[in-house]
């Protein structure tokens, strides 16, 4: 799938729990841990991994990951969940603007946090941290990483929004959005229903299953 405006404007539309529900195959449905949250709950992300994987309170690979990632690519940052030193700050967050990265998801902790926010870029952290970092270690760019508990490999999409960040592998991404954008546009009926008067229950069949619950 080539990520177009046209695609991304599609599917940004797209909540993070549309995404999950059809990203079956995918561990966990893809979901990182819910530790993993937005600093400002009104970011959106959506694009294909670029990953690092740094020593815990080592930021040396985070800087290397930046300028190996292309414009519109999410920035997936394994620290291996340390979150006692901020890996990541506002002037690496306008470093990645200046290159166009969509967004940063760590598995860690950043700091900066309210000039990040002003800023409008999208960052996604297990904690904040106003602690400084050495640079000591050479990491690992563009492999397999683990963030938020799930496997992240390079090229994997990966949206965030306020609820969480869903990691879509590669190989089953056509098949994964075509159903989430099916399923968005039938809960788009289901909203017109019930602003007509119709209850949940009547849309989704559940008197029927209360019905046979209630003669078990």
């Amino acid at each position: 799938m080539e990520l177009t405006a046209e695609k991304l404007r599609e599917l940004s539309q797209l909540p993070t729990g549309n995404i999950a529900d059809n990203n079956n195959d995918a561990p966990r449905q893809g979901v990182m841990n819910s530790s993993i949250k937005p600093i400002d709950p009104a970011s959106h992300v959506l694009g294909r991994a670029t990953t690092a994987r740094c020593y815990p309170g080592d930021n040396l690979a985070l800087h290397q990951a930046i300028y190996a990632a292309n414009p519109g690519d999410v920035l997936v940052l394994d620290c291996h969940g340390y979150t006692e030193a901020g890996h990541f700050g506002d002037i690496m967050a306008l470093a990645c603007k200046v290159r166009g990265i969509a967004g940063v998801i760590l598995d860690g902790s950043c700091r900066d946090s309210q000039d990040i926010k002003a800023m409008g870029f999208p960052m996604f952290v297990k904690a904040l941290n106003p602690s400084g970092t050495v640079k000591k270690s050479l990491g690992e760019v563009n492999v397999p990483v683990i963030c938020g508990g799930v496997e992240v490999r390079p090229g994997d999409i990966v949206a965030g929004d306020c609820d969480g960040v869903v990691v879509v592998p590669r190989e089953h991404e056509d098949e994964v959005f075509a159903k989430a954008l099916a399923k968005f546009e039938k809960e788009q009926h289901i909203v017109e229903q019930l602003k007509a008067g119709m209850t949940t229950l009547d849309v989704y069949g559940f008197n029927e299953l209360i019905g046979k619950l209630k003669n078990l």
